[in-house]
């Protein structure tokens, strides 16, 4: 099932977007994704993502919009950390990459059960175009994430406290690893 009618009253469209079918999400990812094609271009695959679904607006009632989308995000966060553990040559930073995709794009009923009450997927791939902002770990951190990843409690409650970095999609190049 996509977006459509009800399911779609749980979606975030994306922000000032002109088209009512345009749907903001929060990608996980790892910074190696971003890293540009031999043509320039940008692509990241089909996944789980995370968006303000009505599952979730259903677990968190007290919440606005804005918080919600924090939500999302942070479930995203917590995904991005997941791909760092089962992708050894990735930097060890967590990344969450802000799209606003096609409602077409997404699907409610395809994401795994056990992702939390934002999640979707994302079953197209999606170009730099749709990049809105994206969310990486100082590089500082990355020695934390490493431990976490290793089994080290203090190390992923560090990883868990520290805030993402906002860049714009035009600074994806100049994000520090």
């Amino acid at each position: 099932m996509t977006w459509s009618g009800s399911a779609r009253s749980g979606a975030t469209r994306a922000p000032h977007s002109r088209h009512t079918d345009v749907v903001r999400l929060y990608l996980p990812a790892t910074l190696d994704e971003l890293d540009p094609a031999a043509d320039g271009s940008v692509t990241l695959g089909p996944r789980t993502a995370h968006a303000v679904t009505a599952a979730l607006r259903a677990a968190l009632p007290d919440e606005d919009d804005e918080g919600l989308g924090f939500s999302a995000h942070l479930m995203a966060a917590d995904d991005s950390l997941a791909m760092l553990a089962a992708r050894g040559d990735a930097p060890r930073l967590r990344l969450v990459v802000t799209v606003d995709v096609p409602d077409g794009a997404v699907r409610l009923d395809a994401a795994p059960d056990d992702a939390g009450p934002s999640a979707v997927a994302l079953v197209d791939a999606v170009g730099g175009d749709a990049i809105a902002c994206v969310h990486v770990d100082e590089p500082e951190v990355a020695a934390d994430v490493a431990r976490a990843l290793e089994g080290d409690a203090a190390a992923a409650e560090r990883v868990d406290d520290a805030d993402l970095l906002w860049y714009d999609a035009a600074e994806i190049a100049q994000i520090p690893r």
